[in-house]
Parts: structure tokens; sequence; C-alpha cells
């Protein structure tokens, strides 16, 4: 069956794409949940116009994500946790704690946008990535120093 993808799934194809799947998954899964339609001419010409639509809005988003993005770039961050004598936190400092200190400097950004492989750990300087669009990447200065 023939479908015009209206969303972009993994591993099928990105939107406005005619694919060419299942019967039984199209009926059971991208038609009822909106994912796709029928490939019909009249639906080719909405998600055409839809597309148009979304990449404009896109184009917008993009753009407000690359100058949040030059902001972020300058931001430096002091955390202060107890730490031992070779600089070994008694904790950790997390994704969370750094939301929370980007939202006393006005910064809104959520968790989980926040990319750190692991908590750390140890004292020093970090350069933490966020991601505030899905091409847009911003990279932030984290210094964890150890509280007297």
């Amino acid at each position: 069956m023939d479908v015009i993808l209206r969303e972009d799934i993994d591993k099928l194809g990105s939107r406005g794409d005619v694919v060419k799947v299942a019967a039984g998954f199209a009926r059971n899964f991208l038609l009822p949940k909106r994912l796709a339609v029928q490939a019909t001419d009249s639906n080719k010409k909405i998600v055409a116009q839809e597309r148009d639509a979304w990449l404009r809005k896109e184009a917008k988003l993009k753009g407000e994500a690359e100058d949040l993005a030059k902001l972020l770039g300058a931001v430096t961050i002091t955390i202060t946790q107890r730490a031992g004598e070779e600089g070994h936190l008694f904790g950790s400092v997390t994704s969370k704690d750094v939301a929370d200190m980007l939202e006393k400097q006005n910064f809104t950004i959520d968790r989980k946008k926040i990319v750190m492989e692991d908590s750390i750990r140890q004292t020093g300087e970090y350069k933490i990535p966020v991601k505030v669009h899905r091409e847009v990447t911003a990279e932030i200065t984290l210094i964890v120093a150890a509280s007297e």
C-alpha cells in the first residue's frame, strides 16, 4: 500500500515522502495515528501544502535556535559542591543542576536537552552541549568548584 508520510518516521522516510508499506502497518498504525495518508492525487496536493508550511515554520524555529545558541555560547555557570582533598565530589552534578543554574540566569532550558554522558563527580571545567534545536547545538562552560 502506498502512503504519504505526514511526519518524519525513523527507518521509513521523512515528511512528504511516498512510501510503500504493508497494508496492516498502514491500517493499524500509520493511518489511525495520522502519521500518514493514502497516496491519492488530492492527498498529495494537501500534503505538499502542509510540507511547505512546515518548512517555513521550521526555518523560523531554526533561526531562533541559532540566536539562542549564540547567547548560550557566552554563558559560564559555576556550581560549588562539597569535595574531598583530591577534588572528588561528595555527590555529583547532573543535568538538573545545570538546568537550575541556567534558570537563575533567565534561560529556560529543559534538562533533557542538556547532553551529559554521565553526571560529573570531579571538580574542574567542563564544556556541556545543549541541544536547542534538532540541528543546532550550543556549548556552555560549566565550572565545578569545591566549597569551603
